[in-house]
């Protein structure tokens, strides 16, 4: 009996866990390599060990405009790992925003702290450099799910058929998180100014399965702002929004909890311009939500539609 294909994914966000999942329900062996302590990408949880409470410092949504992500919302609604909050249409992931991922990846090999450094490609197939450990097996299909510019640079330009990553833009976002000793006087779950430097702040305590303690908040820049101070440090970035958002609410903000992790890569604002990207002759893919747009379902869509095309490719 012939071995299935064996795939490798870079990535283990959402595109690289809906890539994994419709690929190891085709029959494929999936393996995937993620630099994170856990999986999840931009779906990302931080919890602070002094208070033990949790932060969705990236993507705090999830909403579906087309049917495939909806009948997969409705899967996760149904077992309890989202459940609707903010607005109408709109979910929350139980217990936190890596569960859905985590969810996608059940089962699956997946190795985290584990960074690629490089990639190359011979008769037999695909191998990984890594940062941490040295990897000797070789893949017969390689999956790249990280933001398009990492891709990039890992993959150089010995794959032509991949040229549509360069087409790929991102605004950057600083967010921060910040636990308070009181609610912050503003109404509902989340805060949209529509102006200067604060893009959202969203109540982390009342999204649905989340324990108890102090009031605690994530504050998310607006683009504008982030890529203006892009490179200025955690501690300044601390400051100025702490600031921002005092002035914003008209009254003075002593934090208990205080933290800014930057994204570089964390809104598309230019798309690759297609599902996803695939070299049959390199056998090599390329999928995010680059491809499609600054949407957690875009990047589901995008991993789905690459393991569409390894599968047709792969047999």
């Amino acid at each position: 009996m012939a071995r299935p294909a064996q795939v490798v994914i870079v990535g283990a966000g959402m595109a690289g866990a809906s890539a994994a999942r419709h690929l190891a329900e085709a029959g494929f062996a999936v393996s995937v390599f993620d630099k994170g302590r856990q999986v999840g990408g931009r779906m990302a949880t931080r919890r602070d060990r002094e208070t033990g409470l949790r932060f969705d410092h990236g993507a705090q949504l999830l909403r579906a405009h087309g049917p495939a992500f909806r009948d997969r919302l409705d899967d996760w609604r149904a077992r309890g790992i989202v459940a609707p909050w903010d607005a109408p249409g709109a979910d929350a992931a139980v217990p936190d925003m890596t569960a859905p991922v985590r969810d996608l990846l059940a089962g699956l090999e997946v190795h985290v702290g584990r960074t690629v450094t490089g990639l190359t490609r011979d008769a037999a197939g695909w191998r990984l450099a890594l940062a941490e450990a040295s990897e000797v097996r070789v893949f017969d299909a390689l999956v790249l799910t990280a933001p398009a510019p990492q891709a990039e640079r890992l993959l150089g330009s010995a794959v032509p058929g991949l040229a549509g990553l360069a087409q790929a833009a991102y605004a950057p976002c600083w967010s921060l998180m910040l636990a308070v000793p009181q609610e912050l006087p503003f109404a509902g779950d989340v805060l949209r100014p529509g102006d200067g430097p604060i893009a959202a702040v969203f109540r982390e305590s009342t999204k649905p399965g989340r324990s108890g303690g102090a009031p605690h908040l994530t504050l998310h820049a607006s683009p504008d702002w982030s890529a203006a101070h892009l490179e200025e440090t955690p501690e300044a970035v601390q400051a100025a929004l702490l600031a921002a958002l005092g002035a914003l609410l008209g009254t003075a903000i002593a934090p208990i909890h205080l933290r800014a992790h930057r994204w570089r890569y964390a809104l598309v604002t230019g798309t690759c311009g297609a599902p996803c990207l695939y070299d049959p002759a390199a056998r090599v893919g390329y999928a995010g939500d680059a491809c499609l747009g600054p949407r957690v379902e875009a990047a589901y869509d995008s991993g789905a539609a690459l393991a569409g095309r390894l599968a047709a490719d792969l047999g």
